[in-house]
């Protein structure tokens, strides 16, 4: 032990000698991470020395000779690791956001040694056992709520995770973990290829009829950077196929790109993740039957909200049956549109969003693209921040010559009413061969309260992956983007706004299940009209977005949310038919998804958001057996709104404050406890049924 201990103080020396900016101290502002130093020969050393540390910092607990206590063991072990926090925080966010192959084989070699020293800290039967002497002892120790809570997760990260395994199973639990993280990496790493592999280019721009002038130059710059000019370029990436599927006349182009996008993965080649899901599932449940779980669902849920898959089967049902019924009317209106152009001729999944557009503009002459004029991206985005300051007294400090790892990058500072610094935040809006698909928040650097009372306050980024500008044009966004970029803001809120002691729980460490709250409680003010009228500006004219056009949007407010939540709830309910597998032998996973699919009752006519091979959700970014809950978490947000609007004022100080309260407790406290505590009652799932036009 004393010798992990020297190798670790040796290898700090070291590279204190070289300067690597990982591991020196920052000498920047606020803190943050020195992204324009740091190279790609700096990460392994960097995670070596911060792995290093930590371990000889659990071994000093470990070895502490006086009987353990809550301040020498628990407090002691959520300490631990603040260096690995920081190069792991670095590392992963440039990887998803800003990835290479180079990183990519950074990343291969990092997560079987991050899973090694993750096992070995939980599977430390010395360290288990002082825990477990602090958690028997916790109801004679005078401890507050969110101490309590602390020894209570701690125990249980150790029990949850094989510390009261006998020994032959803890280590067939280091090699599953160790493996798993190895295909999380290999799925994720082939969608990335996949996507950036698949170039599909249009000649005659006579094929491209319907399509907005401000898609075609975004596909002409497109295919002029990949050597086509006077060609136009398409790929699976949202941005680049979405205003093909609504506007687009060719039909032919709209099914080649919508195959494309739902078939990545699945082509039996070298990025084929067919193989990659049934070991994954293989392994899963082999880990839930290790702790004694029948599937992996029941083993992820146990600690979530929801606490086993009967409560999540029977919850998705009661929203599936009323959307899918708003499905198949919504199919049929759309139906009767094709056969004006198609007689004869069954509506398919890459007609729908073209005739719906089609549907929006008649029945309440909505055009998306006469919108997009008015949701430029940086005013949208101060349109966010202008939320935050009504709700809670945030200000939004633009931050120049700031350290990042792109260009496109933006840092602001964010301070309280009192002028007091809440946290740095990072975006990250556009998007690039190496960034994975999809938007998110992450904690760069998490919020703690150290040793000494210091508060040291959190750096967050949110990842987009919006329209880029364009020689002619801003980035312009739709309306899908609009609530996107609210959405990622709402978890950065939660992070940004935490006020725990202690960084395993704070900001975003609550159950899955309880994590979309605030984020999704962001999306209700996006299209609120007294919030338009401070964001939506014409890119060209500043003309703030008319009376009529918000009209309009109100009005459309529940049109489509048959297909929005069928398409959601179908990818949710293949979540957990996956992960209610009791055994994988034999798996064939195109036809199990087909299988679900048929179960179900799910209509031809609309594919599943996210199919197997691509659903980096459930198979390489921890949600498995959780996707749930986007839809668990909208009932909260629907009831969570309801009760400002029922005080007749969206910004109602005195309900803003209370949310803002449950927003700072992370996850110090019961989820449910902190929700029950704001709103005073059991959330109303009416709510969601009501706003989504389901019921009246």
């Amino acid at each position: 032990m004393k010798k992990n201990i020297l190798l670790g103080a040796i290898a700090m020396t070291l590279l204190a000698c070289n300067h690597n900016p990982l591991l020196d101290q920052p000498n920047t502002p606020y803190g943050v991470p020195a992204f324009d130093q740091i190279k790609l020969e700096h990460y392994m050393p960097a995670f070596e020395a911060a792995i290093a540390e930590q371990k000889a910092e659990v071994e000093a607990i470990v070895n502490n000779p006086d009987e353990p206590t809550f301040e020498n063991t628990i407090v002691a072990l959520d300490r631990t690791g603040l260096l690995l926090e920081r190069v792991a925080g670095v590392f992963f966010n440039v990887l998803e956001a800003d990835g290479n192959d180079e990183m990519n084989a950074i990343a291969e070699q990092v997560s079987p040694m991050m899973s090694e020293l993750s096992d070995g800290i939980i599977l430390n039967d010395a360290l288990f056992q002082r825990v477990k002497f602090v958690y028997d002892q916790r109801e004679q120790l005078g401890l507050n709520p969110e101490q309590m809570r602390l020894v209570t997760e701690t125990y249980k990260s150790f029990a949850d995770n094989g510390a009261n395994l006998p020994e032959d199973k803890k280590e067939r639990l280091k090699q599953i973990n160790q493996e798993l993280g190895l295909l999380s990496l290999k799925f994720g790493n082939n969608v990335v290829a996949e996507t950036n592999a698949c170039q599909r280019f249009v000649t005659n721009e006579e094929e491209l009829k319907g399509l907005p002038e401000s898609a075609k130059a975004a596909a002409a710059e497109e295919a002029k950077a990949a050597g086509h000019p006077g060609e136009w370029l398409f790929t699976p990436k949202r941005t680049s196929f979405t205003p093909v599927l609504q506007y687009c006349e060719n039909r032919e182009l709209r099914k080649q790109l919508l195959m494309d996008y739902t078939t990545r993965a699945n082509h039996d080649n070298e990025n084929d993740n067919k193989a990659v899901i049934i070991r994954e599932m293989e392994l899963r449940i082999e880990k839930a039957q290790l702790f004694g779980y029948d599937n992996p669902a029941d083993y992820i849920l146990a600690d979530c909200m929801a606490k086993d898959h009967q409560t999540v089967d029977a919850f998705l049902q009661s929203v599936w049956a009323p959307s899918l019924e708003a499905a198949k009317r919504e199919a049929a209106a759309l139906q009767e549109l094709l056969e004006q152009d198609y007689p004869g001729e069954k509506l398919q999944p890459w007609d729908w969003w073209y005739y719906a557009e089609k549907l929006r503009k008649a029945k309440y002459a909505l055009d998306e693209e006469e919108l997009k004029p008015y949701f430029e991206l940086s005013n949208v985005r101060k349109g966010a921040f202008g939320v935050a300051t009504k709700l809670y007294g945030l200000q939004f400090e633009q931050l120049t010559n700031m350290p990042v790892y792109n260009p496109d990058v933006e840092v602001f500072k964010v301070t309280d009413a009192e002028g007091d610094l809440v946290g740095i935040l990072y975006t990250d809006y556009f998007p690039r061969a190496g960034k994975r698909p999809g938007a998110w928040m992450n904690n760069i650097l998490p919020q703690y309260i150290d040793a000494e009372g210091v508060d040291h306050r959190p750096v967050i980024i949110n990842v987009g992956n919006f329209n880029k500008p364009t020689a002619g044009n801003p980035s312009l966004l739709s309306m899908d983007d609009v609530e996107t970029l609210f959405h990622e803001f709402g978890h950065a809120l939660h992070g940004l706004m935490s006020k725990a002691h202690y960084k395993s729980l704070s900001g975003t460490n609550t159950p899955r299940d309880f994590v979309e709250l605030p984020s999704q409680f962001m999306e209700n003010y996006c299209y609120d009209p007294e919030v338009l009228k401070t964001y939506a500006f014409h890119y060209q004219t500043g003309e703030v977005i008319p009376d009529e056009l918000i009209e309009k949007i109100n009005n459309a407010g529940k049109f489509n949310q048959g297909f929005v939540t069928t398409e959601l709830l179908s990818a949710s309910i293949l979540d957990m038919n996956f992960h209610e597998l009791t055994s994988a032998e034999g798996l064939d996973v195109n036809a199990f998804e087909a299988q679900s699919l048929k179960q179900m009752g799910m209509i031809d006519e609309i594919i599943v958001r996210y199919r197997p091979t691509f659903y980096n959700h459930i198979f390489t970014t921890g949600y498995e057996a959780g996707y749930y809950s986007y839809t668990w978490a909208a009932v909260l947000d629907a009831d969570a709104f309801a009760a400002f609007k029922e005080t007749g004022d969206l910004f109602d100080a005195e309900t803003a404050k209370r949310f803002r309260h449950l927003l700072e407790q992370g996850g110090t406290r019961d989820a449910q406890e902190l929700y029950l505590e704001f709103r005073g009652k059991e959330a109303d799932p009416n709510n969601l049924l009501r706003r989504k036009g389901f019921i009246e």
